[in-house]
């Protein structure tokens, strides 16, 4: 038994799939644990085999990969360095489960499996794992680790069942994405099982994109007393050492290092920043793609995504094409030109008028007795799609697209058209808070950032009326209500699956939220093909929200 422990959080950045490459990352971290003196290094929920890694899991060629690579990883422990808590699927007879083992002097000494999967939002655990057994402590130096899997700690049932068993440091590891205001969840749900138990508790998360999803780390320590004794950085890899003496009183954590940076609120824009930067720098890494191309067309959602962009991968690997209609103002074409500039970005000119007369006399025969409509419209949002992906084909670019989550709400744009595209940064970022963030990174460069300081985007962009430039004279609110009404109710609908009449009963215009709701409604053929992009809300398109495309369910009064 001993009084004194040094235990190293890991907070990693795994990807789904290359059981090698995260396994490299662990023992470099493990190497940087021992030269700190750790006893034991915590690593995150399924860090062998990146979270989530979905049906990829069923696999049993990569069940087997896993056994063969963690029993390899378990004989290096031989060496006298760190014991190793690590997150892993693991069989055992006909179960898979997810799994907590503990790794020392060369081989897996015990484990404990996940005992609540969760089955909502963006999670389908009970898909792919068994459920594991309540677990009881594991042993560790004479000392008793409760040792629970993310969900676990979200009801009070394993911590109570450890603390019953005499479990003396609750450990959690974790795969838990961001979401405005997540970490203060997180927290106050650490708080709830640590004041039930009166035992101080460990949080390790892990940081980086993975598909839509983007986790933010922010691994903490809580003492028995709910002070907060350690927090690692949001957004970024880190191996915390931590000192841990047994006194009268049980465990206690010496003071730490405790990061002071976004703390992930609603108003906190840096953190919804930061996330979309770290989710497409992923997305384009991971999926080894050269680079970014993307249309400028001269307004705000184009522009911030350009910035976001350049900031996660760097501006020479950024492509910009201005593709103007005939109607196309001078000054979205200045505009555009200057977001390039400011940017440092490659930026070319392709006109589109020739295209739109092509396509006008091809479908001449069958339109001939038809006025001008939204048809038209349509055709110029689908050439710009074609352009940029044939560049993306030419080039090997990613090809970025720039709709909002308020356009992507009620289908304010063109399927094979502007929602071409490999990702997007914005598609759960509503309109109002597009325009916050763009007037935040003129002022601020966020730490990691690859683009360049100062200002980035024009005054001109974030201050003219929002227009798709499709016909003349046309701006948005000549086809949806002002923003921040739109988003507003929006919000309700969505996030909060509000009724209409109680958002009727805030002060809205009843037929403008019946209006709304509609919109909503028939634009999930739309939603269901449009590309991935970065969860930043509690209800993203995708895994968060399915719904019915064909539904015959009306919620109008």
């Amino acid at each position: 038994m001993t009084d004194r422990l040094a235990i190293a959080l890991a907070q990693l950045n795994p990807t789904v799939g290359d059981v090698d490459g995260n396994l490299r990352a662990i023992r470099a971290a493990r190497a940087e644990a021992a030269k700190l003196g750790a006893d034991l290094m915590v690593t995150g929920e399924l860090s062998v085999c990146g979270y989530p890694p979905e049906d990829l899991v069923l696999k049993p060629a990569f069940q087997r990969r896993i056994a063969d690579q963690v029993a390899a990883f378990a004989a290096e422990t031989a060496d006298g360095g760190p014991a190793v808590l690590l997150g892993a699927p693991w069989r055992e007879g006909d179960k898979l489960y997810n799994a907590a083992l503990l790794i020392e002097g060369g081989k897996i000494v015990t484990q404990r499996y996940k005992h609540l999967l969760p089955t909502y939002g963006v999670f389908d655990e009970d898909r792919v794992f068994a459920r594991g057994p309540a677990p009881g402590p594991m042993q560790f130096k004479g000392v008793r680790l409760g040792v629970m899997v993310c969900e676990d700690m979200w009801q009070p049932d394993v911590s109570e069942c450890l603390d019953e068993s005499g479990a003396e440091i609750l450990i959690v590891i974790n795969g838990s994405p961001f979401e405005i205001d997540k970490s203060d969840m997180r927290l106050n749900l650490a708080v709830a099982r640590v004041t039930e138990s009166k035992l101080p508790l460990i949080y390790v998360n892990q940081v980086g994109g993975q598909d839509e999803l983007v986790f933010d780390g922010r691994s903490f320590v809580l003492g028995a007393d709910r002070s907060l004794r350690a927090q690692a950085p949001a957004w970024d890899e880190s191996v915390s050492l931590t000192q841990w003496t047994r006194g009268s009183a049980g465990w206690v954590c010496e003071s730490g290092d405790i990061d002071k940076g976004d703390n992930g609120s609603r108003a906190d824009l840096g953190s919804i920043y930061r996330a979309m930067v770290l989710g497409l720098r992923d997305y384009v890494t991971k999926n080894r793609f050269p680079g970014v191309v993307l249309g400028l067309s001269g307004g705000i959602d184009s522009a911030i995504s350009a910035a976001v962009a350049a900031d996660a991968i760097g501006a020479d690997k950024i492509f910009g094409v201005m593709m103007p209609s005939p109607y196309t103002s001078q000054e979205s074409l200045d505009d555009a030109a200057e977001t390039a500039q400011l940017l440092g970005i490659k930026y070319e000119i392709i006109p589109i008028s020739q295209a739109m007369d092509a396509f006008g006399a091809m479908l001449k025969p069958v339109f001939t007795g038809r006025n001008a409509d939204t048809t038209e419209e349509n055709i110029q949002a689908r050439i710009r799609g074609l352009i940029v992906m044939a560049i993306s084909n030419k080039l090997g670019h990613m090809a970025l697209t720039t709709g909002n989550k308020s356009e992507m709400s009620v289908g304010y744009a063109t399927l094979y058209g502007d929602m071409c595209g490999g990702f997007s940064v914005l598609k759960d970022v509503y309109k109002t808070t597009v325009f916050k963030l763009s007037d935040w990174r003129n002022q601020v460069h966020p730490k990691g950032a690859l683009g360049p300081k100062g200002r980035v985007i024009p005054e001109r962009v974030i201050t003219k009326r929002p227009s798709a430039e499709l016909r003349p004279d046309q701006y948005d609110e000549d086809s949806l209500p002002p923003y921040p009404v739109l988003d507003a109710i929006l919000a309700g609908l969505i996030e909060g699956e509000r009724d209409i009449a109680d958002i009727v009963a805030d002060g809205y215009d009843p037929e403008t939220v019946r209006r709304v709701w509609r919109m909503l409604d028939r634009a999930e053929y739309k939603r269901r093909q449009a590309p991935p992009g970065v969860k930043i809300t509690s209800r993203a398109f995708g895994r968060d929200r399915r719904y019915p495309i064909t539904n015959g369910f009306t919620n109008l009064v």
